[in-house]
């Protein structure tokens, strides 16, 4: 059964109490006191919700003697019932008692009992706040542990394998030597490469095996940002600054101070940005926008570029200062297709989140799918391998293996999906015109035969020709004694 409300009724006239009491003890538990000093017997060995007092006592005022519990039980809600409505007493109880409520008699009692009621419910909500206050400060102090703790298990990843995933013989063993090397050095490191290949993983590994790696990394793409949002996101704004800054803005540089700021794409600023990067760069503060004075940061700044900025900077599109400024160190990522060898173990971690991500379970991708995508180019690098593990993933049969019957013909055929660059089909195609076809056609059929699992007549069917026409094409090229590879066969080989 729930608790009533415990309400406790101070009147020194014993009828007005009894009445009281009457009226109110359906909906709340009353205790009642004639006397000040019964009163705070009573209020020292229960808990009261309310206490609803007269004016007028001979003991005292019944402001002063609410002023005596607010010090002594400041939760308690207190209401003054009265019969005289003196202006002076109202002031005082309000600013002295801290007074909720003064109900002056004659009362109602429907509306006596809802301003109770609700008193009831200020208690409580007083209540749970201060019970939140707590939680949340506890809270707090738990976030931070756990912000320690992955923080450590984040420093534990990049200095056991630098969190970068790659093969025994990668051309990325290099680039994390080097890596290394730098990471401890307070300088600026510059990491160039082509889109998807992986330039913010290296800047995170730079953070994480630096002095700094306790502190915040925090990351900011400035392509296709114009200067005065780029500027507020990096360095804040104050409060009405611009049209829609409706509160004060802390920037990236101020969030990240003691730790790394990655900037990506810095090759896509304006002149006129690079100048205010510069400034910052050189004096190691910040100038919010629409506030007059500076604020000293220390941050390390990782940029990334997609750009060959040395050129850059000799054709005049980038500040020959603030390169020199940004490249103290520079690291290079190579592209996926110039490390073929990292791509079945790239493909299997991927598809080991996604499966995670999208909490549908697979056995894995088949050797003959792996074999394929070695075999392509991928010009969007990782990003696009990435793309398509999760195309595979979603259209594969739920605790199969993927085969290479799903991936797209662009991978299928080792070229590009866009017909501008068709051409670059031929690319790596040798002889004279005829073998150039007949090496086309090859590589045509065998895409056919894979999409179709190997099977002929649907593979005949799609091309247009007749199974003994398939046939004779497959020995011609030497294609009629494939078979797909054994799905299974890596795996066995790995057990």
């Amino acid at each position: 059964m729930t608790r009533l409300p415990t309400v406790l009724v101070v009147d020194d006239e014993l009828r007005s109490v009894e009445a009281l009491q009457r009226i109110l003890e359906e909906d709340f538990d009353i205790r009642t006191a004639v006397t000040v000093h019964d009163a705070e017997t009573i209020l020292e060995n229960e808990i009261v919700e309310v206490v609803l007092c007269d004016q007028r006592m001979p003991d005292m005022t019944g402001v002063e003697f609410l002023k005596s519990v607010r010090a002594r039980w400041p939760d308690a809600v207190r209401m003054i019932i009265s019969g005289y409505t003196d202006a002076d007493d109202i002031i005082s109880g309000i600013n002295d008692a801290g007074i909720y409520q003064y109900v002056t008699k004659p009362w109602q009692p429907e509306a006596l009992i809802l301003t109770i009621q609700n008193a009831v419910r200020l208690y409580r909500l007083q209540r749970e706040n201060e019970l939140l206050a707590v939680e949340l400060k506890m809270s707090a102090t738990r976030a931070e542990r756990v912000v320690a703790s992955r923080r450590q298990e984040l420093k534990a990843q990049y200095h056991s394998d630098d969190g970068i995933v790659r093969a025994a013989d990668s051309p990325l063993n290099e680039v994390c030597e080097r890596l290394l090397r730098v990471a401890p050095f307070d300088v600026s490191v510059l990491v160039s490469g082509e889109s998807g290949t992986g330039k913010e993983l290296v800047a995170r590994a730079l953070h994480y095996n630096s002095l700094r790696w306790n502190k915040p990394f925090v990351v900011e793409n400035c392509a296709a940002m114009p200067d005065e949002l780029l500027e507020s996101e990096l360095f804040g704004h104050k409060r009405g600054a611009f049209t829609g800054a409706v509160e004060d803005h802390t920037g990236l540089f101020e969030r990240a101070d003691g730790g790394t700021v990655f900037l990506d794409e810095i090759g896509e600023i304006s002149p006129a940005f690079q100048a205010k990067l510069l400034r910052v760069l050189q004096e190691g503060e910040i100038r919010p926008v629409g506030r007059g004075a500076s604020r000293k940061v220390d941050v390390r700044v990782i940029a990334a570029t997609n750009r060959v900025l040395e050129q850059e900077v000799r054709e005049g599109r980038f500040r020959e200062d603030l390169y020199y400024r940004l490249a103290a160190v520079t690291i290079h990522v190579p592209a996926l297709r110039d490390r073929p060898m990292d791509i079945p173990i790239i493909a299997r971690m991927l598809l080991e989140k996604a499966q995670k991500q999208f909490g549908k379970h697979v056995e894995g991708l088949t050797d003959e799918a792996l074999a394929c995508m070695e075999a392509y180019h991928w010009p969007g690098n990782v990003r696009e391998l990435q793309n398509e593990i999760q195309h595979l993933l979603v259209m594969g049969p739920e605790n199969g293996l993927l085969g290479a019957e799903l991936l797209s013909r662009r991978i299928l055929r080792a070229a590009p999906e866009d017909e501008a660059e068709d051409v670059a089909m031929l690319v790596g195609l040798d002889g004279p015109l005829k073998e150039r076809i007949e090496q086309l056609e090859a590589r045509i059929l065998k895409e056919t035969l894979i999409r179709h699992k190997w099977n002929k007549s649907r593979a005949a069917k799609e091309l247009g020709l007749s199974r003994v026409g398939l046939r004779a094409k497959l020995e011609r090229y030497g294609l009629e004694k494939i078979e797909p590879i054994d799905p299974r066969s890596r795996s066995k080989a790995a057990s």
